[in-house]
């Protein structure tokens, strides 16, 4: 059977765990040679030893996304390595959990930042390649918060919304350019980050049974399905598809 991304070069932000990390090996099975984006070197590397072992291809790149510098290193790392980048997933982010009368103006630029200038510095840094190689692929991780708002994620939520209407604008302004620019939003997922967040205590929409419950399928996602619907976003199966959302969340925006 063939490869859905083989010999495709993919970066992949925030890929040291969670939905990162499940889409960068998910990715490297599937024949692509991936760079593993992450802020500590210890966590990226385990995940590019990870998939060395299954045979894959796969290097590191130290990045904060925060920091324009880093993204554009992440993409020469890319051209060092292998000459070429094919997809990037924009998966890295942060959360506050605080309504807009409890957030300080350091808090809400460091969300900004971090969720949503990344995707512009890495607009920018690989776009220009995409277009010399006759094309490319950007996936951009939001959340179904994109569409709907919840109470004390001011920040958050904005930051999700404008992540969607950016994809868009991405779409529209390189689609003769054979650049396809699509957005992922999950609903909440069973990351270490979300669980580690209801350890011993309430998250801001109660305990993680109420979380549960918000969605009608009665169960959180796995990051294997967010990098099921990555590959789709990323392979030829999404061929005529550009500025689109793609919401994978157990049915919580449909109630």
């Amino acid at each position: 059977m063939d490869k859905q991304l083989q010999d495709k070069v993919a970066i992949v932000t925030g890929a040291n765990s969670g939905i990162g990390r499940a889409t960068a090996e998910l990715f490297a099975r599937e024949g692509a040679r991936v760079v593993v984006c992450a802020r500590r070197a210890r966590a990226g590397q385990d995940v590019v030893d990870a998939i060395l072992a299954e045979g894959g291809q796969a290097v590191l790149a130290v990045c904060d996304v925060a920091k324009k510098e880093d993204i554009y290193n992440a993409a020469a790392k890319a051209m060092e390595t292998w000459g070429r980048i094919d997809v990037v997933v924009n998966n890295a982010g942060v959360a506050l959990v605080k309504n807009v009368l409890e957030t300080e103006d350091d808090e809400w630029d460091m969300v900004m930042n971090t969720n949503v200038k990344s995707i512009f510095h890495m607009a920018k840094a690989v776009i220009p390649q995409m277009k010399r190689q006759g094309g490319g692929v950007i996936i951009n991780v939001a959340s179904q918060l994109a569409m709907v708002a919840a109470p004390n994620f001011a920040a958050y939520t904005t930051s999700k919304g404008a992540i969607l209407n950016f994809t868009r604008a991405l779409a529209l302004d390189h689609a003769k350019d054979n650049v396809r620019v699509n957005c992922l939003c999950p609903g909440a997922v069973g990351t270490p980050l979300l669980l580690n967040q209801f350890d011993g205590q309430d998250g801001p929409q109660g305990g993680l049974q109420d979380l549960v419950n918000m969605h009608p399928m009665g169960r959180l996602g796995r990051p294997e399905e967010l990098a099921a619907a990555a590959l789709f976003l990323a392979s030829d199966a999404s061929s005529f598809m550009t500025g689109s959302p793609l919401v994978v969340d157990g049915g919580y925006i449909a109630w």
